[in-house]
Formats: structure tokens, C-alpha cells, sequence
């Protein structure tokens, strides 16, 4: 769980209204009862969350700012008792977790030999199936081991909000707390499209030469009416940068950046039809239109529809892309296609049968019979993936690389 600002007009046909009413009621009290409430709200929820007494403050000030307040003339235990009407206690991801994507951590200090620190992203679904962005660390270790740092009691959420400068469109960035671990962050949606969600992140390490080595993931924005794609971008997973893709291709859901640029080119998966692959190119990173037809359903596993499961991974013998494809009574399977290093629009192998399929277990969940990748990383010999269960819990698998191959 985590302490979010709570917003009247969720449920108001005039907020502005309410929010004046419930302040000027605070400010009303005697403080004798403001305290005493004050004491009830600190011995209900300090204990379950850190830094309240910071939280409740700051989201005074935000009211403070909304309505021009005097803050001069209201004591600070009536200031954090507003703070905390305007709170709530959320729980990210009570209804589903799922759709977990993997990259190289930018620390790789202190590690055993052959070790790797990892960086888990996943998509968490709370109350009203809104979606929000976690983060897991952990080390994977020689031997097909992995270990994940413990998620921490306390979570906060990415609050901190500023337009990104010199932009025109729309881009924000959000500041994770500075006593909050990365494992302990959670990225809520911050603009009107984001409103319901943002969705399966497909996060990769960008050192190709184009830009300075960053972490850039794609991911769904949804308002609860719209959807459109945009980038999530850092350098430290401090700082988030959050940017809208522009152009034709941007309507659409699935895109899968390539790590890397060619000859000062980005390339990108994306299915516009809902149905289909398409390899897309452009100069500009945030821009993408049309492409040229990948993909299309072959096998019986997929003959609904196919889509990538996260970014290409790089082997020696060219882009491993690993896919999920959809068959009959909507029971996704995991396949993998390998593409021309030089040309990914050549296909050089493609296994005609699923490599993870929903089985057993598996099969149970939230959403029955889904076994879902946003990306995979090579790790040695191996292919390290984790996956979304039923879109209920996550799983791991280590798959040899010469293994798939050997499939295609």
C-alpha cells in the first residue's frame, strides 16, 4: 500500500465546491478536536507508513496553492489534518500483478563473479483497475540462480511533478523520493491520458550510439477512454521522464524499442492492426509512422493474433525477438523469432511451436490461461524471463539460447 492524494472530483459534479466546504469545516474546528482527530488519523496509519507527518504537509501546501489559502493563519495541526482528508490508502496491486519486463541495473558494483543486477519492472492493477508502474531489484547468479531484494513495508509513490523544460508537448518528469529505495517506488499515472493507467512497460538498457546510455521503455497510457503509447526514459531511475510518441503509429498499443540505432536511426515492433508485426524506423525517437509488415499468424497457437513480448535481445547470431501468440479459446503461448542483424526485416528462424505455454498452474488466475512477457534479457548462455501468470503473480524461466534456436 501506498498514501495518494485523494481527489474529490473523482465523484463530484462540482469538486471546487467540496474542496472549499471540507477546509473551511477544519478550519472550523476548535482545536481540541483537531487534535484529537489529528492523533486518531497518526494512530491508524503512521505505523503503516513512513514519513505521514511529510505526505500530509505537502498535500496541504498543494490545497494551500489550489485555493489561495493564508496558511499563515492556520496552525500546523489543522494544516496536516486537511493534508490528511485530502489522502487515501491505496493498494496498487490488489487486483493483478503482471506483465514484467527485465534489464541490466545501472549498478554492477560489488557482485560475485558472473553475477548480474537486474531491474524488474511490472504492471500493478489497484482498485478501479488502475495501473501503475513497480520496480524490483535483484541479482541473477551463475548457476541459473536469481535472488530479488525483498519489497520493502513501506512504498511511496513517484509524486514530485514537473513539465519538462523547453517542451511543448506534454512531458513530465517524476522524481522518485530520496529516501525511497527503487524497489520501494511506485509510478502512479500523472497526466488526464495516463488517467487509468499505464501499462506494461517494456523496458530496455539504450546504449547504441544515437543517445547517451539510458534506460527508454515503451508502455500504454490509457484515460479510460484513449489509448496512445509513450516513453518512459532515465539515466538513474531517479528521475522519470514521461513523453508522449507522436505520429501514426502512437494511436497504437505493443511497441517494442530496439536497444540499439543504425546509422542514426531507431528502430521499433509495433502492431498497428491488432493482429500483425510491423518493423517501423524513424530519426526521431519519439516519432513513429507507418513500417513494413513482420509478422503475421502462422501456427495454430497464434492464429488470433501475435504481438512481441518486449524489446529484441542481441545474440551472436542475430535479434532474438521473443512473441506471445494467441490461440484458440484465448490461451496466449510465448514463441520466438530471430531477425537479421544487419536487416531485421529478414527473418531467419521461427519456431513453429510455443517455447512457455499456460499449463497447469498457470492456467488460474485473474485473467485465466495468460502467460505474458514485456521483455527477456541474455544473461550468459540464457535467455533470464520472467512472465505474467494468469495476470495474477510473476514467474521466471532461464532458457538456453542454442535451445530455441535449435527450435526454429
Amino acid at each position: 500500500m501506498v498514501v495518494r492524494p485523494f481527489h474529490l472530483a473523482w465523484n463530484a459534479v462540482a469538486p471546487q465546491g467540496r474542496v472549499n466546504r471540507l477546509v473551511d469545516q477544519v478550519r472550523a474546528m476548535d482545536m481540541r478536536t483537531a487534535r484529537t482527530e489529528l492523533a486518531l488519523v497518526f494512530h491508524d496509519f503512521e505505523s503503516r507508513h513512513w514519513q505521514t507527518h511529510q505526505i500530509f504537509m505537502q498535500r496541504y501546501e498543494e490545497i494551500e496553492a489550489q485555493l489561495e489559502l493564508d496558511g499563515r493563519r492556520i496552525r500546523e495541526e489543522k494544516k496536516l489534518l486537511i493534508g490528511a482528508y485530502f489522502c487515501h490508502e491505496y493498494s496498487f496491486a490488489a487486483a493483478a500483478l503482471m506483465n514484467p519486463s527485465v534489464t541490466i541495473h545501472p549498478d554492477q558494483n560489488e557482485l560475485p563473479e558472473g553475477a548480474v543486477r537486474i531491474v524488474l519492472s511490472l504492471r500493478a492493477v489497484g482498485e478501479g483497475h488502475i495501473s501503475s508502474i513497480v520496480f524490483r531489484e535483484g541479482v541473477v547468479l551463475p548457476g541459473r540462480q536469481f535472488e530479488l531484494t525483498p519489497q520493502p513495508h513501506c512504498m511511496t509513490a513517484a509524486n514530485t511533478v514537473n513539465p519538462v523544460a523547453n517542451r511543448n508537448d506534454g512531458a513530465v518528469t517524476v522524481h522518485r523520493h530520496p529516501d525511497s529505495s527503487l524497489s520501494g517506488t511506485v509510478i502512479f499515472p500523472v497526466t488526464e491520458v495516463q488517467r487509468n493507467g499505464l501499462e506494461d512497460l517494456r523496458l530496455t538498457r539504450f546504449n547504441g550510439g544515437c543517445l547517451e546510455e539510458e534506460w527508454v521503455g515503451t508502455y500504454t497510457a490509457y484515460s479510460g477512454r484513449d489509448i496512445r503509447s509513450e516513453l518512459l526514459r532515465t539515466s538513474d531511475f531517479v528521475k522519470f521522464e514521461l513523453v508522449s510518441i507522436t505520429g501514426s503509429a502512437g494511436r497504437d498499443k505493443g511497441m517494442a524499442l530496439f536497444p540499439k540505432c543504425d546509422d542514426g536511426r531507431y528502430r521499433m515492433i509495433g502492431r498497428h492492426d491488432g493482429q500483425n508485426l510491423y518493423l517501423m524506423e524513424s530519426d526521431v525517437i519519439t516519432h513513429w509512422d507507418g513500417g513494413v509488415p513482420l509478422l503475421s499468424p502462422r501456427f495454430p497457437w497464434e492464429l488470433i493474433q501475435i504481438g512481441n513480448c518486449g524489446p529484441p535481445i542481441e545474440i551472436d547470431e542475430g535479434w532474438l525477438l521473443l512473441t506471445h501468440g494467441v490461440g484458440a479459446m484465448r490461451k496466449y503461448s510465448i514463441g520466438a523469432v530471430l531477425l537479421d542483424k544487419d536487416d531485421p526485416s529478414k527473418i531467419l528462424g521461427r519456431t513453429s511451436q510455443p517455447i512457455l505455454s499456460a499449463a497447469d498452474e498457470d492456467r488460474e488466475g485473474y485473467v485465466p490461461n495468460v502467460v505474458y512477457s514485456c521483455g527477456g534479457m541474455r544473461v550468459g548462455e540464457d535467455i533470464f524471463l520472467p512472465y505474467g501468470v494468469a495476470d495474477s503473480s510473476v514467474a521466471f524461466a532461464f532458457v538456453a539460447i542454442q535451445d530455441v534456436l535449435g527450435e526454429m
